[in-house]
């Protein structure tokens, strides 16, 4: 059986955009110049039960980028986007239905960089204070939507290490159908060990990619 949350798990993550540096996130830092500028909603809440719970979407696998992926609500800023943060919280409301008035932002996390894409991503973490109900407002570009329990994140049991085809090995989790992989993965795992909310896990227990996940990366 997991563990459970410490009590404080809401204050320790709200203590990590203050204290976090870009190379302790990701080694994929954002280049001098240039990059698509972006933003994700890393929205972490609790259910009915008090549970704490953290939104998640899976990408249409029709999507030109990151096709069929399990990822943060997000995209790129647009010209009327007063920064990350309003793009994180109107990007959340249009492909999730997140209403912006419940979520309380704790705080922008340093940007990084998606090479295969060229996104230059802000991650804004927040506090969902007044949840609202969420879908996939348009299936054209969000395939399913997802409050994901913490508990189950943390489970050591749903814990891998992901092998790319290319040899690259990252965090993945296996949750409640899907297979967290990637820039997601990778940025649950860091703010989560630098939250420190995680528990031991079998870092050697490599796994490929699925199936049904390498098909959409053809």
């Amino acid at each position: 059986m997991t563990p459970a949350l410490p009590s404080d798990w809401l204050d320790r993550l709200a203590s990590v955009p203050s204290t976090a540096r870009p190379e302790q996130l990701s080694r994929f830092l954002p280049p001098e110049s240039g990059g698509r500028p972006s933003a994700v909603l890393m929205l972490f809440g609790t259910d009915d039960a008090g549970q704490p719970d953290v939104l998640l979407t899976q990408r249409s696998s029709s999507m030109r980028s990151h096709a069929g992926q399990v990822s943060f609500p997000g995209g790129s800023l647009d010209p009327d986007d007063d920064g990350p943060v309003d793009a994180a919280l109107r990007e959340a409301h249009e492909e999730a239905g997140v209403l912006r008035e419940g979520v309380e932002v704790l705080g922008e996390l340093p940007s990084l960089f998606l090479p295969p894409s060229g996104f230059v991503v802000t991650p804004v973490l927040a506090w969902w204070r007044e949840p609202s109900p969420v879908t996939a407002v348009d299936p054209d570009e969000v395939a399913r939507v997802e409050r994901v329990p913490l508990a189950d994140l943390l489970d050591p049991d749903n814990r891998v290490t992901a092998r790319h085809p290319s040899g690259y090995l990252g965090p993945a989790f296996t949750v409640r159908g899907l297979f967290v992989w990637g820039f997601t993965a990778g940025l649950l795992s860091r703010v989560l060990d630098l939250a420190g909310l995680t528990f031991p896990w079998q870092r050697e227990r490599v796994v490929d990619l699925p199936a049904d996940v390498l098909a959409l990366l053809q």
